[in-house]
C-alpha cells in the first residue's frame, strides 16, 4: 500500500569530488513513496558516495537532496535518522557490545534526550531480529560473528529504528545464497507494506527480480533509468559494464536474467565476462536455456 505525499527523495544536480575527482557529476533522481529502487554500476560508478549522499553522511558540493519534501541540510541528525536508515556496505566493528544491544541502538532517534528504552523498544528489536534471522545471536558479541552475520545484525539495527527510507549498500555481499534471498525478500515485503528501499546491488539478476526501477550509475552519471526492462538492455549493460551479453526472461521465476558473452573487446564468445556483472548474474537454472540459444 503506497501513501500520498511528497516524493520520498529527490536529488537535484548532485555533485561531489575529491582531489579533483568527480565521483557524482549531476545526478537528478526522484524516488517516489513506497517503491524499491536499485543503484546498478560498475565498480567506481559512484554508487556507495550517492547511498551516502542521501543519508547525510557526505556533504555534497552542488545541488540538493531532499527528504520527504524538506531539505537534508536543513534537518538535524536525529530528525533525519527517524525517518531514514542506512546499512553500510562494511558493516564497522563494534566492539563489546552484544548484537541485541546494538541493534537496540536503532531505538535511539525515537527517544526522548534523557529517557531510555522501554518494554516497547526491546520487542521492536526482539522482533526484527527474529525478522532477519539473527535472534539467535542475541547475546553475542559482534566480535564472534562471521562478516555476513554482523552484516544482518546491522540490517537489523536499521530496521529498528523503523525508517520510513532504507538506504543498503550492497546488503548482500557478504551473505550466503539462503540468506540473499531472505534479506531482499523481507526488504521487498517491507516495500510492499510502504516502506521506501534504495540499494546498491551489484548483482543484476537479484537487482532486476527485486527491485521496482533501476539506475545505472557510469563514471559518476546516470547513464539510464527505468523500470528493469528499460535499464537491462544488452547495449546499456555493454555501455557501462563492457561486456556482451543476452537478456531473456528465467522460466521458473519470469525474472530477468542477463546472459553473459563475453568482454566488448573480444572478437568471439569467452566463458565469462567480468566480475561486476557477477558470477550470480549471469547464472542460469537448470534447464533455462537463453533465447539465442533457443532458435
Amino acid at each position: 500500500m503506497r501513501e500520498e505525499g511528497p516524493p520520498a527523495v529527490v536529488t537535484e544536480d548532485l555533485s561531489y569530488s575529491i582531489e579533483e575527482k568527480m565521483l557524482l557529476d549531476g545526478v537528478s533522481l526522484r524516488v517516489e513513496q513506497g517503491r524499491f529502487v536499485g543503484i546498478i554500476g560498475p565498480n567506481g560508478a559512484g554508487k556507495s558516495t550517492l547511498l551516502r549522499s542521501l543519508s547525510g553522511i557526505l556533504r555534497h558540493e552542488h545541488g540538493g537532496v531532499s527528504l520527504e519534501g524538506a531539505d537534508l541540510r536543513s534537518m538535524s541528525s536525529r530528525d533525519v535518522a527517524a525517518r531514514l536508515a542506512l546499512v553500510p556496505q562494511i558493516a564497522p566493528y563494534t566492539q563489546g557490545f552484544t548484537s541485541f544491544e546494538l541493534v537496540l541502538m536503532g531505538r535511539y532517534p525515537h527517544l526522548g534526550r534523557f529517557q531510555i528504552e522501554g518494554g516497547g523498544d526491546n520487542r521492536i528489536a526482539l522482533g526484527v531480529m527474529r525478522q532477519t534471522d539473527t535472534g539467535q545471536f542475541a547475546d553475542r558479541t559482534l566480535d564472534t560473528l562471521s562478516g555476513g552475520e554482523r552484516q544482518r545484525v546491522f540490517v537489523s539495527r536499521a530496521l529498528a529504528q523503523q525508517p520510513r527510507v532504507l538506504l543498503l549498500d550492497e546488503p548482500t555481499s557478504n551473505l550466503d545464497v539462503y540468506h540473499q534471498l531472505k534479506v531482499l525478500d523481507l526488504v521487498r515485503q517491507l516495500v510492499d507494506d510502504g516502506l521506501t528501499a534504495i540499494a546498491a546491488i551489484h548483482d543484476l539478476h537479484m537487482a532486476a527480480r527485486y527491485c521496482d526501477r533501476l539506475v545505472l550509475l557510469t563514471e559518476g552519471r546516470v547513464l539510464a533509468e527505468g523500470t528493469p526492462e528499460e535499464v537491462l538492455t544488452p547495449e546499456a549493460v555493454e555501455s557501462a559494464f563492457g561486456v556482451r551479453c543476452t537478456v531473456y526472461r528465467e522460466p521458473a521465476t519470469g525474472t530477468l536474467a542477463i546472459g553473459l558473452i563475453g568482454t566488448a573487446d573480444a572478437h568471439g564468445p569467452r566463458e565469462q565476462g567480468n566480475g561486476e556483472v557477477g558470477r550470480s548474474a549471469g547464472a542460469r537454472p537448470a534447464g533455462a536455456v537463453p533465447p539465442a540459444a533457443q532458435r
